[in-house]
C-alpha cells in the first residue's frame, strides 16, 4: 500500500507541475506562393467584370508619392511582417488595367497573370476562414419625427475622438480606439443602451428618423443603406463614426439565453425572433453597446454601393471587407467560397470570383476573415443574411513585391 501511495503521489505531483497548456500563437496572416492554375475556379471567372473595382481602388493611388508603402499600417520590413510594396509598384499594372476593352474577359486573364503573382493566405498555417455577407439595407424614413418615424439615425458627434494606435505602437497596427476628451482624457463615448436612454438628445444631432428599429439595428450592423423617404425621394447614409464599443452579436447571446441554436441562426431568424418577442426586443438589441453614426451620401450611381473604408463605391459582388490590421485596401483576392443554400435540402454552390479589398468592418478580424458585398434589394438581403460560410482566398500582388511568403507552393 505504502508504494502504491508513493506512485500517486508522484502521480499527482507531476501533473500539478506540468506545464500547462500552451497558449495559441498570436493572429498572423503567412503567404505562400502558388500558380494561377492551381487557384480553383480560375479559368471559370468573368474576369473583366472585376476590372471596374479595381480601377476605382487604382484611382486612390494618383494623389500618393511613389515612394509611400501602398498600405498606409506597413511595419517595416522584417522577419514575419508581410510587405505590400509601395504606390510605384502598383502604378503600371493600375495603367494597364484601364487599357483592357471592355467585356474582354480573356486579356483580363492575361492581364493579372502577367502583372501579378497569387499568394494562398493563411492565418499561421490554418488556410481555411470564415466568410460571411454583407448588403446595402433599404429602410422607410423622414427627415421629420412622427407617429410613425421615431427611430433617430445621429450625426457623428464633434467630440467623437478616434484614436489610431499603430501610430503609438507597432504591435497594436490597424487597431483604433474612440471616445470623447474630458478634462483632458479620453474617455469612453456613451454606449447603445445609454445612448436610447437620451444621451444624445438635445444635441441636434438627428440625421434622419426611420420607422423600425430592427431596421436601424441592422444598418447599423451593415454600415449603410439607402433610405425611401415620405416624399417618394432616395438618399443614402453611410459609416461616419463609431462609439468606441466592441460589437457584440446579438445571435450569439440568443445562443446563451437557450433561445437559438447555432445552427439557427441569420439575420432572417433574428428578425423572426425580434417581431416575435416585442417585450425583449429592445433590451436585446441593447446587449451590443457598439453604435454607428451616418452621414448623408449624394447617389450618383444607383448600380454602385456606398463607398467603403477606401473611400471607393463598392461593386456588388466584386467587393470584399476585410480586417485592415493584416490586410491592405485596393488589393485584389482570389475569393474561394461557397454561396449560402437557398433552403435546408439544397446543394452550397461554388462561389469562386477575383474581388478587391475595399472595406472592413468591427465584426471582420482575423487574418483569412471576410465580408462579400452583396448588393442591395432582397436577394442580397437574403444571401447576406444567410451567409457564414468557410474559405480560402488567394491575395494577387504586383510581381515586383517580395512579400515574404514562407514557402512556394507547387
Amino acid at each position: 500500500m505504502r508504494a502504491l501511495s508513493g506512485v500517486l503521489t508522484v502521480f499527482l505531483f507531476l501533473v500539478l507541475t506540468a506545464c500547462p497548456p500552451s497558449e495559441p500563437p498570436p493572429d498572423r496572416l503567412t503567404l505562400d506562393a502558388i500558380e494561377f492554375s492551381r487557384l480553383p475556379g480560375w479559368g471559370e471567372d468573368a474576369l473583366w467584370a472585376a476590372i471596374p473595382a479595381f480601377l476605382r481602388s487604382c484611382a486612390t493611388l494618383q494623389s500618393r508619392e511613389n515612394t509611400s508603402p501602398f498600405y498606409r499600417n506597413q511595419l517595416p520590413a522584417g522577419e514575419g511582417i508581410i510587405s505590400f510594396g509601395s504606390v510605384a509598384d502598383w502604378k503600371p499594372p493600375c495603367k494597364a488595367a484601364g487599357e483592357i476593352a471592355e467585356g474582354d474577359d480573356e486579356a483580363a486573364h492575361a492581364f493579372f497573370e502577367h502583372w501579378f503573382q497569387s499568394y494562398l493566405a493563411a492565418n499561421n498555417e490554418e488556410e481555411e476562414g470564415l466568410f460571411t455577407g454583407y448588403y446595402e439595407a433599404e429602410l422607410y424614413g423622414s427627415r421629420r419625427p412622427s407617429e410613425r418615424y421615431r427611430v433617430p439615425l445621429y450625426r457623428r458627434p464633434n467630440d467623437l475622438v478616434t484614436v489610431n494606435l499603430g501610430l503609438f505602437r507597432d504591435d497594436l497596427r490597424g487597431r483604433r480606439l474612440a471616445g470623447r476628451i474630458r478634462n483632458r482624457q479620453l474617455v469612453p463615448f456613451e454606449s447603445r443602451l445609454e445612448i436610447n436612454q437620451g444621451a444624445l438628445e438635445d444635441k441636434n444631432l438627428e440625421l434622419l428618423w426611420v420607422d423600425d428599429p430592427a431596421d436601424a439595428f441592422f444598418l447599423h450592423v451593415q454600415g449603410s443603406g439607402r433610405i425611401i423617404l415620405d416624399d417618394g425621394s432616395v438618399v443614402r447614409v453611410g459609416y461616419d463614426g463609431q462609439n468606441g464599443h466592441p460589437y457584440v452579436s446579438i445571435g450569439r447571446k440568443l445562443i446563451d439565453y437557450g433561445d437559438m441554436e447555432i445552427e439557427q441562426v441569420s439575420m432572417q431568424s433574428i428578425r423572426t425572433w425580434l417581431e416575435a418577442h416585442p417585450e425583449r426586443a429592445e433590451k436585446l438589441l441593447e446587449t451590443n453597446p457598439s453604435f454607428i453614426f451616418f452621414r448623408e451620401i449624394p447617389v450618383s450611381d444607383p448600380q454602385t454601393g456606398p463607398p467603403g473604408a477606401q473611400g471607393v463605391p463598392l461593386t456588388p459582388g466584386r467587393s470584399l471587407a476585410v480586417d485592415r490590421a493584416f490586410m491592405a485596401l485596393g488589393v485584389p483576392i482570389w475569393l474561394d467560397t461557397t454561396e449560402p443554400a437557398a433552403g435546408p435540402s439544397d446543394s452550397e454552390p461554388p462561389l469562386r470570383r477575383l474581388v478587391v479589398v475595399q472595406d472592413t468592418g468591427g465584426a471582420i478580424q482575423g487574418p483569412v476573415r471576410g465580408d462579400f458585398f452583396w448588393g442591395f434589394g432582397g436577394d442580397a438581403e437574403e444571401k447576406a443574411g444567410r451567409m457564414k460560410q468557410p474559405g480560402r482566398y488567394y491575395l494577387l500582388l504586383p510581381k515586383t513585391i517580395h512579400p515574404n511568403p514562407t514557402k512556394t507552393k507547387d
